[in-house]
């Protein structure tokens, strides 16, 4: 019988973020990049720590990176990879690459390399070291540390195919014979880099056009083990409104930071999306419509322009399509993010039927806690100065014989309306001199929903007792 064949996946991506800090929203929108591309062939995109910089690589960096994922709904296929577990085998082919021939060890000293650039400096030649090791007699060498280096080529052209970027090409002569080694033998980033790529299966590389250069020198390595070169794909680098370079004063923060201003998720894949890639005039749109539309030739070559307006924008679009379940999931979510206390089972049922207006007003989850404060905190309010005027508008009496007439009514919201228009018009007041005041002795603010649907959600018990504590305080 004959054996079948592994299934081999058409496209294999992979995030490889360095963990020395948060998942910034460069990297962020590389990993959507990549996990779009993924899911829309139907591959895999695995995730690689390349921690190697022990000094600077951290646990708590390493697991802000997974939390930033996760909650950006970024997951990854089997294991995260560690590079610096891998380091044996970055040496094992750095030394195969010394028994073919295209590395070498040299024992030049610092001090020999800094003088030959200076020499080269002085001669108006371009600063590029030139091991006097390449082509020399092993058996001559020192008994002392080496560093293993590519013998890379001197003559011709390497030349990239970018997806994004198209031919890119340099001159075998501007390319030094970078080192795979150093003398402690640890390997170097761009020899662990490639030998992680090939192992792992990596058919796309997808990342900032910040690593064009290095596509040049990696490609060497591919070569010099006569493996096959990776798909690349080097995307502009986001930039602020500006057009500077992105900093923190334009958005460069940890994804933690724009869960914390309370974003959806759903709205943040949608915008970094949006982020130097595009589906005709699309804006808006669904994870699902963006997998399903997503490819490597529609990522643009131009620098992409950070805008929170746009962010904000797109973030109430999707607040107001969300469903209302959904949003309080995230809402809870949100919360418990925050260390902030649990909603109990009325909370979660006032919210649930007062989502339907919230969601209208609201851009972030915030704003939707803002709105919803009504619900989440009891008498007594802490009122500033507004909330204490407007109170102080009518006198306790007047609202003590509102809450009167309002024991036994029908407590729907329109009802409810009728009857307070119909009390105001009994006192000679505007319905506005009274709704105010009543908003504020149920909710402790000038501003919230529509006051009659503020009652209807807080229900007759709740809202007769909120009343009621406001008139003993104020009387």
């Amino acid at each position: 019988m004959t054996a079948t064949p592994p299934v081999v996946p058409p496209v294999v991506t992979r995030f490889a973020p360095s963990p020395t800090g948060f998942l910034h929203i460069g990297g962020a929108r590389t990993a959507l990049f990549s996990w779009l591309y993924a899911r829309h062939t139907g591959g895999v995109m695995l995730l690689r720590i390349e921690d190697t910089d022990r000094a600077r690589s951290t646990p708590e960096a390493t697991e802000a990176i997974f939390e930033g994922l996760r909650w950006l709904g970024l997951d990854w296929d089997g294991e995260a990879i560690s590079q610096f577990a891998r380091a044996p085998r970055h040496a094992e082919v750095a030394h195969e690459m010394i028994a073919r021939g295209t590395a070498y060890r040299c024992w030049s000293s610092v001090e020999e390399i800094e003088a030959f650039r200076e020499t080269a400096r002085a001669e108006g030649r371009p600063p590029l070291f030139r091991s006097p090791w390449r082509d020399a007699d092993p058996a001559t060498a020192p008994d002392a540390p080496y560093v293993v280096r590519l013998r890379a080529p001197r003559e011709g052209e390497t030349v990239v195919e970018d997806v994004v970027q198209g031919t890119v090409t340099w001159k075998n002569e501007t390319l030094d014979d970078l080192i795979l080694l150093r003398s402690d033998g640890t390997p170097t980033y761009m020899l662990a880099v490639v030998v992680d790529d090939h192992d792992m299966g990596v058919t796309h590389v997808i990342r900032g056009d910040d690593h064009l250069t290095n596509a040049a020198r990696q490609t060497l390595i591919y070569r010099a083990m006569g493996w096959d070169v990776p798909v690349f794909a080097h995307i502009p680098l986001i930039h602020g409104p500006d057009g500077a370079k992105l900093s923190k004063r334009h958005g460069a923060l940890g994804v933690e930071a724009y869960r914390d201003m309370g974003y959806l998720p759903e709205a943040m894949r949608n915008y970094l999306a949006r982020l130097g890639w595009s589906h005709g005039n699309d804006e808006f749109f669904t994870t699902e419509q963006a997998i399903s539309w997503f490819d490597l030739t529609h990522l643009g070559k131009a620098p992409a322009r950070f805008d929170f307006a746009k962010l904000e924008n797109l973030s109430g679009q999707h607040i107001r399509a969300a469903d209302d379940a959904h949003l309080l999931a995230e809402l809870e979510a949100f919360l418990a993010a925050q260390k902030r206390p649990p909603l109990t089972e009325v909370q979660r049922s006032q919210i649930l039927r007062a989502m339907p207006g919230l969601k209208e007003r609201a851009r972030t989850l915030l704003q939707i806690i803002d709105m919803a404060s009504f619900i989440l905190v009891s008498p007594p309010f802490a009122m500033d100065e507004a909330a204490t005027k407007a109170l102080a508008s009518v006198p306790p009496e007047t609202l003590e014989k509102l809450t009167s007439r309002l024991r036994n009514v029908t407590w729907a919201a329109s009802d409810l309306e009728t009857i307070v228009r119909d009390f105001a018009a009994a006192e000679g007041l505007g319905l506005g001199k009274i709704a105010q005041p009543l908003r504020v002795a149920l909710s402790g603010r000038t501003v919230s929903l529509g006051v009659f649907d503020m009652m209807e959600i807080l229900g007759r018990e709740q809202s007769l007792a909120r009343l009621d504590a406001c008139i003993k305080a104020g009387s």
